[in-house]
């Protein structure tokens, strides 16, 4: 069987050695008879399990012993509400930067529960470019600020000045890092919360995991719902009720399988590789282009158009028969998107990149 490059935005592709096992002991799982996913939460198997995959995770991004680690259903958006209500009584004031779609829903989200400023704003819906700092509007009295580190749909990225200039305002700092998670070295301590989505470097859709630094829990507002309240996931070994166990396992093997690659600065050398060589070749290009400011673009989600739209159909046609899957732009923003996380190899780039040669060979 020969497997497609999966440029995805998410669900995305899972590396294929992490696939492997999990088919392998899909059945039976270290020789208990049974699939991990049929195992109670709560057994001595399955908690060796979680246990590990915390330690796992710990270790490949360097989180400080004073953070908790919590997994939680939902996804990411449920946590547009969560933080609010974790972190702010109403009337409180938070800073949110708008950068695109994201940042969009999370600011909509946060303010049925508080007065959300909104710190800087790109032009449009799908801003390109991150605004400059001269224009950038804190407030004095933020419990903390807000950014969505990567706009998965156009491919907007902070990148490490930007955040330096965040950082440097003395406040709490939340991170949605659902799209760039372990795709390069970050120091933790840091960040106040880094909260991200699990469909796309770390495992199956439908499990977030929330990193929060532990004198932040125990702030909730009164009627915060049990299972938005962080608290209850910290004291239960985020086991208050039954977790998504398959997912959580399958992530285990994902940061495994990190760990033996080299951890995440080894995997920031490939990511940064293939993010160079995708932007070069579209760059040299008369027949494509990409609209994102060069320093703001993104690593993991590449985004871009073709000379001629009326092209599209045939272009998207075409790249699936090469067995590239799932070219085709957001809705909100049109055009083609390439994303290469953790699991994509540089061959898969390569691939992509001799396609669109020949594409556009044909088509000037």
């Amino acid at each position: 069987m020969t497997r497609a490059y999966n440029f995805s935005a998410g669900p995305a592709m899972l590396p294929e050695p992490v696939m492997r096992k999990a088919a392998d002991e899909f059945l039976d799982w270290n020789q208990t008879g049974m699939s991990v996913m049929e195992m109670s939460h709560r057994s001595k198997e399955y908690m060796q399990v979680a246990h590990q995959m915390e330690a796992d995770l710990r270790e490949v991004m360097e989180i400080p012993d004073n953070y908790k680690v919590l997994f939680i259903h939902g996804g990411a958006s449920l946590q547009f509400a969560g933080i609010p209500l974790n972190l702010t009584q109403p009337g409180d004031t938070v800073d949110y930067f708008n950068t695109g779609v994201w940042s969009t829903k999370a600011i909509k989200e946060a303010s049925r529960y508080v007065n959300v400023n909104v710190v800087a704003e790109g032009d449009g819906n799908n801003p390109t470019a991150i605004p400059a700092r001269s224009e950038w509007n804190f407030s004095p009295d933020a419990k903390y600020i807000h950014l969505c580190a990567n706009e998965t749909i156009t491919g907007l990225e902070f990148q490490e000045d930007d955040l330096e200039a965040v950082f440097a305002q003395g406040k709490p700092v939340i991170a949605d890092m659902s799209s760039n998670i372990m795709c390069r070295p970050i120091d933790v301590s840091k960040y106040a919360l880094i909260y991200a989505g699990a469909q796309k470097n770390i495992g199956p859709a439908g499990l977030a995991i929330v990193i929060v630094r532990e004198d932040l829990l125990g702030q909730a507002r009164e009627t915060t719902p049990t299972l938005l309240n962080w608290q209850t996931y910290a004291d239960n070994e985020s086991m208050f009720n039954t977790p998504a166990t398959f997912a959580w396992y399958l992530a285990g093997l994902v940061f495994a399988w990190l760990k033996e690659i080299g951890g995440v600065k080894e995997i920031a050398k490939i990511n940064q590789a293939k993010a160079r060589k995708l932007y070069e070749f579209i760059d040299a290009s008369e027949f494509y282009s990409n609209s994102i400011v060069p320093h703001n673009r993104s690593w993991m989600n590449v985004t871009f158009t073709l000379k001629n739209s009326e092209l599209d159909g045939q272009f998207l046609e075409g790249s699936k028969s090469a067995g590239l899957l799932s070219l085709k732009g957001h809705k909100a923003f049109g055009g083609m998107r390439a994303s290469i996380y953790n699991a994509m190899p540089e061959a898969g780039v390569d691939a992509l990149i001799e396609f669109m040669r020949e594409f556009a060979a044909k088509h000037a």
